[in-house]
């Protein structure tokens, strides 16, 4: 008897008109821009695609996965590659490096230039020698030919991103203001066929989390889970990269936001009566996801268990339902906020007025972190500070990584969460302004509970939201699927 595969998925074709659509709609941005402040169209724009790294001074070449402007305009998987937009004409060029001959004994075959004119669905391809000459013979303008490079920083880094550089760029003149945040807008809104790409990336990261939710069992490493999910990604959907590093955390390992990295290696033993928190998501074709799940590893809810992470489902629901476009992300927070507040009052946890706790930023003790962010070839895609967004200063607030008002187009994650993390909680205990709305006995029983977040992918409509994401979220849904039941649900 055949037998029956463990995904009903399989990875879809990528159609490179994605990125043919991408550059038009930069062209559309750009000609309008410099329209409105009557420059000339009589330029380029030159991006510089990734390099490959080497592991520090050793020939292992690290995993290369491209630059993701470039990747967002060209779809290019190699690295070393040029691509350049003739403003005026709409043309698009691709730069491909020379390769050695020997490339043909170690790597496979060298590609000639009509293969990846033919791949990429551009108008024409040269070598990343012949940069300088070929933008001087396509330009029809006067004087040195204008090039818009891109630089401008990242507001979820604070890192700037790396403008293009050639030999012979001295004979061009450089604008390295314009392109940055035209191309960031660019991607803040998604189209169609942006969009089916993440909602696979969802698919297949949804069904991986279930699997990983049947499979928890006390007594495994949180490492073998981590496994489970990579497995399940990349052997059904084809998924070589993930988003992010994963995160498992397990018990109190899950009170800590960025659990997972390679002081925190996903290495404790599951125990009977823990809370899982896995955020974990796939990439695929450059799009991303970003999911988590939180359940107790024995698959029975406990009355503690349950307070917190319903306290949380709640926010989460509650900020899915209002969004919309013209609602603001800030409110949203709040929003998220005052219903975990909510809870942990009638839970005991907390005395006294709630809206009194959100003046003094109590939210923030519970949920340091933002509500969510924008979400695509990224994790935490740009734009989310555009010229004009100011960020918040209060605790909490500050951690947003938009503050922006939603437009219909955006893919944005919502991640309320609830934590019980010594630093946080200590000093609020002892401080004058917010030890009164304490239950300090009730508080310290959940000493070691560590954390719940609830994660979805959500796409702004025209008068609301789409979740994309599709795993168990109730508590009854959860124990069911652990004990072994059908998901979806027929």
């Amino acid at each position: 008897m055949a037998s029956t595969s463990p995904s009903s998925l399989s990875p879809p074709e990528v159609p490179m008109e994605l990125h043919i659509s991408n550059r038009q709609k930069l062209l559309n941005c750009l000609r309008q821009h410099l329209s409105e402040s009557s420059r000339p169209l009589h330029c380029f724009v030159l991006l510089q695609g990734g390099e490959e790294q080497t592991r520090y001074c050793t020939d292992h070449i690290e995993l290369f996965r491209q630059e993701s402007y470039f990747a967002y305009l060209f779809g290019v998987r190699e690295p070393g590659f040029y691509g350049a937009i003739d403003i005026a004409t709409g043309k698009s060029i691709l730069f491909a490096p020379r390769l050695p001959a020997d490339y043909a004994i170690w790597l496979g075959e060298i590609k000639p230039l009509s293969y990846f004119q033919e791949r990429y669905k551009v108008s024409m391809v040269y070598y990343t020698d012949e940069i300088a000459q070929v933008l001087v013979d396509h330009y029809k303008g006067s004087g040195k030919p204008l090039l818009f490079l891109l630089h401008g920083l990242n507001t979820d880094s604070n890192n700037f991103s790396k403008p293009a550089n050639f030999e012979g760029i001295e004979n061009f003149e450089t604008d390295l203001t314009t392109l940055h945040p035209v191309l960031t807008e660019c991607r803040v809104l998604k189209s169609d066929s942006e969009l089916a790409l993440i909602q696979f990336a969802n698919d297949i990261s949804s069904e991986a989390h279930v699997e990983v939710m049947r499979k928890a069992k006390a007594g495994m490493k949180e490492y073998q889970l981590e496994s489970m999910f990579l497995h399940h990604t990349y052997m059904y959907g084809g998924c070589r990269h993930c988003s992010y590093t994963c995160i498992c955390a397990t018990g109190e390992n899950s009170a800590v936001l960025h659990y997972g990295h390679a002081a925190a290696p996903n290495d404790r033993i599951l125990e009977d009566g823990d809370m899982a928190l896995f955020d974990m998501g796939a990439e695929y074709s450059f799009y991303g996801s970003d999911i988590t799940c939180s359940f107790p590893v024995n698959g029975k809810f406990t009355s503690d268990q349950s307070l917190i992470y319903n306290a949380v489902l709640d926010a989460h629901n509650a900020v899915i339902t209002t969004m919309k476009p013209g609602v603001s992300w800030v409110d949203m927070h709040k929003l998220a906020e005052k219903i975990i507040l909510e809870s942990l009052k009638k839970g005991n946890l907390l005395v006294g007025n709630v809206d009194d706790m959100m003046v003094e930023r109590v939210g923030a003790i519970f949920m340091p972190h933002g509500l969510g962010h924008l979400l695509g070839i990224d994790t935490h895609d740009p734009g989310g500070y555009p010229k004009g967004v100011e960020r918040p200063k209060e605790p909490g607030l500050k951690s947003l990584r938009t503050a922006r008002q939603l437009q219909e187009g955006m893919v944005i994650t919502v991640e309320p969460g609830c934590y019980f993390i010594d630093a946080l909680l200590v000093p609020a205990m002892e401080n004058a302004k917010t030890s009164k709305f304490f239950n300090r006995e009730v508080v310290d029983g959940f000493k070691n509970f560590g954390g719940v977040r609830i994660e979805s992918d959500v796409l702004v409509t025209a008068n609301g939201s789409k979740n994309m994401t599709k795993v168990p979220r109730k508590t009854w849904e959860i124990e069911a699927v652990m004990a072994g039941g059908p998901w979806p649900f027929s």
